[in-house]
């Protein structure tokens, strides 16, 4: 089932495109990954898709609707947008944070109920924070906070998961539990859209990878097709080797400047 498609996608800020012209369609249970060097428009792409940036021209339909005729609060039952920088000011819990992520679900009629703590508690077990709600989120590493945004959103039990950098920060063994994570939740039927910069984790998670330069898609397709040494040299400008064992995953090694 498709769950959203962008069609000759525009927008930026102050009257001046960022992203141009971009397609792309999201299939339930898949990930696709966002790739593209520094300013290529990966994170005002997801702003676009999440409709919380404008767009400037094209469409992008969510279940098959136009996204500008949604309110806020579907969108948010449906999608849920965790950014690459959030500032966390107030002096709240990890718990009190996560539980932010059922606030669509809620009305002045609907308070939480059995399902909405549940549903808090599975989100905090699943970034490896099920022990940490009462701890204050300012005293948290940068990475130990990148994994409370991460449950926010999985707390709002969203289809489709716009996550923008979601793996910076963490160690390598978080990073594998999030890898881990989002295999889960694509058996669930969930989908994720994720920006990027490490290449060998995209190998890892996508079942397709779009890659931008300069705000227009250079590239799109499964991995093993796009990702070649070549477009590496033209999009990055950087000599790669990828080295293909005979079984598992390929690995990408930087070697120089193109």
């Amino acid at each position: 089932m498709t769950l959203l498609v962008a069609a000759g996608l525009r927008g930026g800020y102050d009257g001046r495109d960022v992203v141009h012209g971009v397609d792309l369609e999201v299939r339930e249970r898949t990930c696709t990954a966002i790739l593209g060097p520094n300013g290529a428009g990966k994170s005002t792409l997801l702003r676009l898709l999440a409709g919380v940036l404008p767009g400037t021209g094209g469409s992008v339909e969510l279940l098959g609707r136009p996204l500008a005729s949604w309110r806020r609060r579907e969108i948010a039952r449906t999608l849920a947008l965790v950014p690459q920088q959030v500032q966390l000011a107030f002096p709240l819990t990890v718990r009190e944070v996560v539980e932010q992520g059922r606030a669509p679900h809620l009305g002045p009629w609907r308070p939480a109920g059995p399902h909405d703590h549940e549903a808090v508690v599975t989100a905090l077990t699943r970034v490896g924070l099920a022990g940490a709600g009462g701890r204050p989120v300012q005293r948290l590493s940068g990475g130990e906070r990148q994994r409370v945004l991460l449950a926010r959103a999985l707390a709002t039990e969203a289809r489709l998961l716009l996550l923008d950098e979601p793996a910076a920060g963490l160690d390598v063994r978080h990073q594998l539990a999030f890898v881990e994570t989002l295999r889960e939740l694509q058996a669930d039927g969930v989908a994720s859209v994720v920006v990027l910069h490490d290449w060998n984790l995209a190998l890892q998670l996508a079942d397709q990878v779009l890659v931008l330069r300069g705000g227009s898609s250079y590239a799109s397709g499964t991995p093993a097709a796009v990702l070649t040494e070549t477009l590496f040299r033209q999009v990055f400008g950087v000599e790669v080797e990828i080295i293909r064992p005979t079984a598992g995953t390929p690995v990408i090694v930087a070697r120089r400047q193109a």
